[in-house]
Protein backbone atom coordinates (compact mmCIF):
# COMPACT_ATOMS: atom_id res chain seq x y z
CA UNK A 1 0.00 0.00 0.00
CA UNK A 2 2.34 2.36 0.48
CA UNK A 3 4.35 1.55 -2.45
CA UNK A 4 1.15 2.39 -4.49
CA UNK A 5 1.13 5.95 -2.28
CA UNK A 6 4.91 6.35 -2.76
CA UNK A 7 4.55 6.01 -6.82
CA UNK A 8 1.38 8.02 -7.02
CA UNK A 9 3.29 11.05 -5.25
CA UNK A 10 6.26 10.64 -7.27
CA UNK A 11 4.45 10.46 -10.45
CA UNK A 12 1.90 13.81 -9.69
CA UNK A 13 5.44 15.44 -8.65
CA UNK A 14 6.69 14.26 -11.95
CA UNK A 15 3.31 15.24 -14.44
CA UNK A 16 3.12 19.42 -13.72
CA UNK A 17 6.95 19.75 -14.62
CA UNK A 18 6.94 17.62 -17.45
CA UNK A 19 3.63 20.15 -18.30
CA UNK A 20 5.85 23.06 -17.77
CA UNK A 21 9.03 21.80 -19.67
CA UNK A 22 6.54 21.60 -22.23
CA UNK A 23 5.41 25.33 -22.34
CA UNK A 24 9.12 26.38 -21.49
CA UNK A 25 10.65 24.60 -24.23
CA UNK A 26 7.75 25.57 -27.21
CA UNK A 27 8.54 29.14 -25.52
CA UNK A 28 12.12 29.05 -26.60
CA UNK A 29 11.86 27.47 -30.01
CA UNK A 30 9.05 29.93 -30.59
CA UNK A 31 11.72 32.93 -29.43
CA UNK A 32 14.12 31.74 -32.32
CA UNK A 33 10.85 32.84 -34.46
CA UNK A 34 9.85 35.70 -33.36
CA UNK A 35 11.96 38.26 -34.97
CA UNK A 36 10.72 36.66 -38.28
CA UNK A 37 7.02 36.74 -37.10
CA UNK A 38 7.36 40.95 -35.94
CA UNK A 39 8.93 40.82 -39.59
CA UNK A 40 5.62 39.57 -41.16
CA UNK A 41 3.56 41.83 -38.97
CA UNK A 42 5.49 45.56 -38.95
CA UNK A 43 6.88 45.29 -42.36
CA UNK A 44 4.37 42.50 -44.48
CA UNK A 45 1.33 43.75 -42.87
CA UNK A 46 0.48 40.22 -42.40
CA UNK A 47 -2.75 40.05 -39.75
CA UNK A 48 -2.39 38.87 -36.01
CA UNK A 49 -4.96 35.96 -36.79
CA UNK A 50 -2.54 34.46 -39.38
CA UNK A 51 0.31 35.23 -37.05
CA UNK A 52 -1.21 33.37 -34.36
CA UNK A 53 -1.94 30.31 -37.34
CA UNK A 54 1.85 30.22 -37.62
CA UNK A 55 2.46 29.94 -34.22
CA UNK A 56 -0.03 27.08 -33.50
CA UNK A 57 1.59 25.50 -36.59
CA UNK A 58 5.31 25.88 -35.53
CA UNK A 59 3.98 25.05 -31.39
CA UNK A 60 2.53 21.75 -33.07
CA UNK A 61 5.49 20.64 -35.52
CA UNK A 62 8.10 21.16 -32.56
CA UNK A 63 6.17 18.70 -30.40
CA UNK A 64 8.08 15.62 -31.56
CA UNK A 65 11.22 17.09 -30.28
CA UNK A 66 10.03 18.86 -26.99
CA UNK A 67 8.05 15.90 -25.34
CA UNK A 68 11.73 14.24 -24.94
CA UNK A 69 13.40 17.05 -23.55
CA UNK A 70 10.58 18.05 -21.43
CA UNK A 71 10.58 14.24 -20.19
CA UNK A 72 14.01 14.35 -19.05
CA UNK A 73 13.77 17.88 -17.63
CA UNK A 74 10.66 17.14 -15.37
CA UNK A 75 12.04 13.97 -14.51
CA UNK A 76 15.76 15.04 -13.72
CA UNK A 77 14.69 18.21 -11.67
CA UNK A 78 11.84 15.78 -9.64
CA UNK A 79 14.48 13.19 -8.87
CA UNK A 80 16.93 15.75 -7.50
CA UNK A 81 14.52 17.25 -5.71
CA UNK A 82 13.58 13.98 -3.95
CA UNK A 83 17.34 13.16 -3.54
CA UNK A 84 18.17 16.75 -2.11
CA UNK A 85 15.22 16.74 0.36
CA UNK A 86 16.59 13.07 1.52
CA UNK A 87 13.11 11.47 0.25
CA UNK A 88 14.67 9.05 -2.07
CA UNK A 89 16.62 7.87 1.85
CA UNK A 90 13.34 8.13 3.45
CA UNK A 91 11.34 6.24 1.14
CA UNK A 92 13.76 3.09 0.58
CA UNK A 93 13.64 3.04 4.78
CA UNK A 94 10.50 2.04 4.15
CA UNK A 95 11.44 -1.03 2.08
CA UNK A 96 11.03 0.71 -1.43
CA UNK A 97 13.83 -0.23 -3.73
CA UNK A 98 15.27 2.18 -6.75
CA UNK A 99 13.68 -0.10 -9.30
CA UNK A 100 9.93 0.81 -7.62
CA UNK A 101 10.71 4.53 -7.15
CA UNK A 102 11.98 4.46 -10.88
CA UNK A 103 8.13 3.01 -11.79
CA UNK A 104 6.65 6.70 -11.87
CA UNK A 105 9.41 7.90 -14.37
CA UNK A 106 8.53 4.91 -16.58
CA UNK A 107 4.82 5.11 -16.39
CA UNK A 108 5.24 9.07 -17.85
CA UNK A 109 8.06 8.01 -20.19
CA UNK A 110 5.49 5.68 -21.65
CA UNK A 111 3.06 8.02 -21.72
CA UNK A 112 5.48 9.93 -23.36
CA UNK A 113 6.70 8.05 -25.95
CA UNK A 114 3.27 7.46 -27.17
CA UNK A 115 2.27 10.71 -27.37
CA UNK A 116 5.74 11.98 -29.18
CA UNK A 117 5.20 8.63 -31.59
CA UNK A 118 1.66 10.22 -32.25
CA UNK A 119 2.81 13.73 -33.10
CA UNK A 120 6.46 12.55 -34.79
CA UNK A 121 4.06 9.97 -37.21
CA UNK A 122 1.01 12.51 -38.09
CA UNK A 123 0.27 15.50 -35.70
CA UNK A 124 3.51 17.06 -36.26
CA UNK A 125 4.13 16.16 -40.00
CA UNK A 126 0.21 17.95 -39.96
CA UNK A 127 1.49 21.09 -38.76
CA UNK A 128 4.20 21.20 -40.58
CA UNK A 129 2.44 20.89 -43.60
CA UNK A 130 0.34 23.64 -42.15
CA UNK A 131 2.85 25.44 -41.86
CA UNK A 132 4.04 25.58 -45.58
CA UNK A 133 0.67 25.44 -47.06
CA UNK A 134 0.03 29.11 -45.37
CA UNK A 135 3.43 30.14 -45.45
CA UNK A 136 3.56 29.66 -49.32
CA UNK A 137 -0.46 31.53 -49.70
CA UNK A 138 1.57 34.45 -47.83
CA UNK A 139 4.03 34.51 -50.50
CA UNK A 140 1.32 34.77 -53.05
CA UNK A 141 -0.43 37.29 -51.06
CA UNK A 142 2.91 39.42 -49.97
CA UNK A 143 5.09 38.07 -52.76
CA UNK A 144 8.01 40.06 -50.97
CA UNK A 145 7.57 38.30 -47.85
CA UNK A 146 10.27 35.91 -48.05
CA UNK A 147 13.59 38.38 -49.57
CA UNK A 148 15.60 39.82 -47.68
CA UNK A 149 18.22 41.82 -48.73
CA UNK A 150 22.10 40.75 -48.89
CA UNK A 151 20.31 37.49 -48.24
CA UNK A 152 20.37 34.53 -50.96
CA UNK A 153 16.75 33.72 -50.69
CA UNK A 154 16.43 29.84 -51.46
CA UNK A 155 11.98 29.98 -51.12
CA UNK A 156 11.24 32.42 -53.46
CA UNK A 157 9.06 30.27 -56.07
CA UNK A 158 11.88 27.74 -56.21
CA UNK A 159 14.46 31.01 -57.42
CA UNK A 160 17.06 31.32 -55.64
CA UNK A 161 17.93 35.47 -55.51
CA UNK A 162 19.79 37.95 -53.88
CA UNK A 163 19.09 41.29 -54.04
CA UNK A 164 21.55 44.27 -52.44
CA UNK A 165 18.58 46.20 -51.18
CA UNK A 166 14.53 45.37 -51.02
CA UNK A 167 11.55 47.30 -50.55
CA UNK A 168 9.09 44.86 -49.81
CA UNK A 169 6.13 47.11 -49.84
CA UNK A 170 6.55 48.83 -53.23
CA UNK A 171 8.20 44.97 -54.60
CA UNK A 172 11.13 46.52 -55.70
CA UNK A 173 14.97 45.04 -55.82
CA UNK A 174 17.79 46.51 -56.30
CA UNK A 175 21.28 44.81 -58.11
CA UNK A 176 19.27 41.22 -58.80
CA UNK A 177 21.12 38.18 -58.70
CA UNK A 178 18.66 34.96 -59.66
CA UNK A 179 19.57 31.46 -60.29
CA UNK A 180 16.72 29.42 -61.80
CA UNK A 181 17.03 25.70 -62.12
CA UNK A 182 13.11 24.81 -62.25
CA UNK A 183 14.55 23.34 -65.91
CA UNK A 184 17.28 21.04 -64.67
CA UNK A 185 18.25 20.21 -67.83
CA UNK A 186 19.00 24.02 -68.85
CA UNK A 187 19.55 26.06 -65.28
CA UNK A 188 20.00 29.80 -66.16
CA UNK A 189 21.50 32.87 -64.15
CA UNK A 190 20.17 35.94 -64.19
CA UNK A 191 21.40 39.54 -63.29
CA UNK A 192 20.23 42.63 -63.73
CA UNK A 193 20.24 46.11 -62.17
CA UNK A 194 16.38 46.01 -60.75
CA UNK A 195 13.51 44.19 -60.15
CA UNK A 196 9.86 44.83 -59.61
CA UNK A 197 7.01 42.41 -58.66
CA UNK A 198 4.27 43.32 -60.32
CA UNK A 199 0.53 41.81 -59.26
CA UNK A 200 -2.32 41.61 -61.20
CA UNK A 201 -5.75 40.33 -60.43
CA UNK A 202 -7.33 38.03 -62.81
CA UNK A 203 -10.85 36.69 -62.94
CA UNK A 204 -9.29 33.20 -61.43
CA UNK A 205 -7.49 34.76 -58.94
CA UNK A 206 -4.27 36.78 -58.69
CA UNK A 207 -1.34 36.60 -60.48
CA UNK A 208 2.23 38.04 -60.48
CA UNK A 209 5.30 38.25 -62.49
CA UNK A 210 9.10 39.88 -61.81
CA UNK A 211 9.63 42.31 -63.97
CA UNK A 212 13.63 42.85 -64.51
CA UNK A 213 15.32 45.06 -66.09
CA UNK A 214 18.66 46.53 -67.85
CA UNK A 215 20.52 43.02 -67.51
CA UNK A 216 21.48 39.54 -69.35
CA UNK A 217 20.72 36.09 -69.05
CA UNK A 218 23.24 33.00 -68.18
CA UNK A 219 22.48 29.71 -69.89
CA UNK A 220 24.47 26.58 -70.06
CA UNK A 221 23.22 23.58 -71.54
CA UNK A 222 25.63 20.51 -72.26
CA UNK A 223 28.63 22.20 -74.04
CA UNK A 224 26.65 25.28 -74.78
CA UNK A 225 26.84 28.56 -73.26
CA UNK A 226 24.77 31.44 -74.12
CA UNK A 227 24.69 34.80 -72.97
CA UNK A 228 21.56 36.94 -73.84
CA UNK A 229 21.43 40.86 -72.41
CA UNK A 230 17.61 42.63 -72.10
CA UNK A 231 16.46 46.00 -71.74
CA UNK A 232 13.37 44.04 -69.51
CA UNK A 233 12.51 40.64 -68.97
CA UNK A 234 9.54 39.04 -66.72
CA UNK A 235 9.54 35.45 -64.91
CA UNK A 236 6.14 34.30 -64.43
CA UNK A 237 5.90 34.02 -60.27
CA UNK A 238 2.38 32.01 -60.72
CA UNK A 239 -0.13 31.92 -62.28
CA UNK A 240 -3.77 30.86 -60.89
CA UNK A 241 -4.75 28.71 -64.22
CA UNK A 242 -1.26 26.59 -63.62
CA UNK A 243 -1.18 26.69 -59.58
CA UNK A 244 -0.71 23.71 -58.49
CA UNK A 245 -0.33 22.88 -54.45
CA UNK A 246 3.36 22.50 -53.19
CA UNK A 247 4.45 19.30 -52.57
CA UNK A 248 4.83 17.81 -49.17
CA UNK A 249 8.72 17.94 -47.80
CA UNK A 250 9.58 14.93 -46.12
CA UNK A 251 8.98 16.58 -42.82
CA UNK A 252 5.22 16.94 -43.62
CA UNK A 253 4.73 13.00 -44.77
CA UNK A 254 2.76 10.70 -42.42
CA UNK A 255 4.15 7.75 -41.59
CA UNK A 256 2.15 5.75 -44.00
CA UNK A 257 3.52 8.34 -47.04
CA UNK A 258 7.29 8.07 -45.89
CA UNK A 259 6.75 4.02 -46.23
CA UNK A 260 5.26 4.14 -49.50
CA UNK A 261 7.47 6.85 -50.59
CA UNK A 262 10.15 4.63 -49.56
CA UNK A 263 8.78 1.87 -51.63
CA UNK A 264 8.90 3.89 -55.06
CA UNK A 265 11.69 1.81 -57.47
CA UNK A 266 12.49 4.87 -59.46
CA UNK A 267 13.49 6.74 -56.50
CA UNK A 268 17.08 8.44 -56.66
CA UNK A 269 19.72 7.43 -53.85
CA UNK A 270 19.69 11.28 -52.82
CA UNK A 271 16.12 11.36 -52.40
CA UNK A 272 16.27 8.21 -50.30
CA UNK A 273 18.82 8.97 -47.86
CA UNK A 274 16.55 11.94 -47.05
CA UNK A 275 13.07 9.86 -46.33
CA UNK A 276 15.34 7.06 -44.39
CA UNK A 277 16.57 10.26 -42.20
CA UNK A 278 13.11 11.59 -41.69
CA UNK A 279 12.17 7.70 -41.37
CA UNK A 280 14.24 6.81 -38.61
CA UNK A 281 14.37 10.19 -37.00
CA UNK A 282 11.11 10.09 -36.22
CA UNK A 283 11.26 6.61 -34.82
CA UNK A 284 14.31 7.20 -32.44
CA UNK A 285 13.23 10.37 -31.07
CA UNK A 286 9.98 8.99 -29.87
CA UNK A 287 12.09 5.71 -28.03
CA UNK A 288 14.01 8.08 -26.69
CA UNK A 289 11.78 9.06 -24.14
CA UNK A 290 12.37 5.84 -22.78
CA UNK A 291 15.80 6.42 -22.20
CA UNK A 292 15.71 10.00 -21.09
CA UNK A 293 13.44 8.43 -18.32
CA UNK A 294 16.14 6.56 -16.88
CA UNK A 295 18.71 8.89 -17.57
CA UNK A 296 16.78 11.32 -15.39
CA UNK A 297 16.92 9.35 -12.89
CA UNK A 298 20.01 8.31 -12.72
CA UNK A 299 21.39 11.76 -13.31
CA UNK A 300 18.76 13.32 -10.88
CA UNK A 301 19.27 11.23 -7.56
CA UNK A 302 23.07 11.30 -7.73
CA UNK A 303 23.26 15.24 -8.11
CA UNK A 304 24.99 16.85 -5.89
CA UNK A 305 22.44 17.94 -2.87
CA UNK A 306 23.96 21.12 -2.49
CA UNK A 307 22.98 22.48 -5.61
CA UNK A 308 20.29 19.70 -6.76
CA UNK A 309 17.63 22.22 -8.09
CA UNK A 310 20.32 24.40 -10.19
CA UNK A 311 22.50 21.81 -10.66
CA UNK A 312 20.04 19.16 -12.24
CA UNK A 313 18.74 22.23 -14.45
CA UNK A 314 22.30 22.68 -15.29
CA UNK A 315 23.00 19.22 -15.81
CA UNK A 316 19.60 18.68 -17.91
CA UNK A 317 20.61 21.43 -20.47
CA UNK A 318 24.07 19.47 -20.62
CA UNK A 319 22.54 16.51 -21.16
CA UNK A 320 20.44 17.54 -23.83
CA UNK A 321 22.48 20.04 -25.77
CA UNK A 322 24.87 17.12 -26.15
CA UNK A 323 22.39 14.75 -27.24
CA UNK A 324 21.23 17.32 -29.93
CA UNK A 325 25.17 17.58 -31.18
CA UNK A 326 25.29 14.03 -31.46
CA UNK A 327 22.14 13.91 -33.13
CA UNK A 328 22.70 16.65 -35.65
CA UNK A 329 25.87 15.34 -36.79
CA UNK A 330 24.47 11.79 -36.93
CA UNK A 331 21.95 12.99 -39.56
CA UNK A 332 24.37 14.82 -41.63
CA UNK A 333 26.73 11.61 -41.97
CA UNK A 334 23.22 9.82 -42.58
CA UNK A 335 22.51 12.70 -45.01
CA UNK A 336 25.66 12.36 -47.04
CA UNK A 337 25.72 8.72 -47.25
CA UNK A 338 28.67 7.80 -44.89
CA UNK A 339 26.48 5.98 -42.68
CA UNK A 340 22.99 4.68 -43.05
CA UNK A 341 20.60 6.15 -41.58
CA UNK A 342 19.33 3.07 -39.50
CA UNK A 343 22.82 2.86 -37.88
CA UNK A 344 23.93 6.79 -37.26
CA UNK A 345 20.61 8.25 -35.99
CA UNK A 346 20.01 5.29 -33.13
CA UNK A 347 23.62 4.98 -32.53
CA UNK A 348 23.23 8.00 -30.76
CA UNK A 349 20.12 6.36 -28.70
CA UNK A 350 22.76 3.71 -28.00
CA UNK A 351 25.21 5.75 -26.97
CA UNK A 352 22.66 7.36 -24.44
CA UNK A 353 21.14 4.52 -23.31
CA UNK A 354 24.70 3.31 -22.04
CA UNK A 355 24.93 6.45 -19.91
CA UNK A 356 21.48 5.99 -18.42
CA UNK A 357 22.55 2.44 -17.31
CA UNK A 358 25.70 3.60 -16.04
CA UNK A 359 23.79 6.31 -13.84
CA UNK A 360 21.18 4.37 -12.80
CA UNK A 361 23.50 1.79 -11.66
CA UNK A 362 25.75 4.31 -9.46
CA UNK A 363 21.82 5.49 -8.18
CA UNK A 364 20.88 2.40 -6.86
Amino acid sequence: MRGLQSIRYIFFETLPAFLMGVVIFVAILLMFQALRLTEFVLVHGVGLRTIFQLIVYLSVSFLPVILPMSLLFSVLLTYSRLSNDSEIVALKSLGLSMFQLTIPALILAVAATLMSAQTSFYLGPWGNRKFEVLMNDLGQQKVGATLKEGVFSEGFFDLVVYANKVDSKAGLMTDVFIFDERDNKAPITIIAKEGLVVRENTPAGQSALLRLSSGNIHRTHQATYTKVDFTTYDINLFDPHSFSEKKKSPPSMTLDELSKELARADLSAKDSRRLQVEYHRRWSLSLACLIFALLGVGLGTITNRRSARGGGFVVCLVALITYWILYVSAESLARNGTLPASVSLWLVNAIFLVAALRAFKSAV
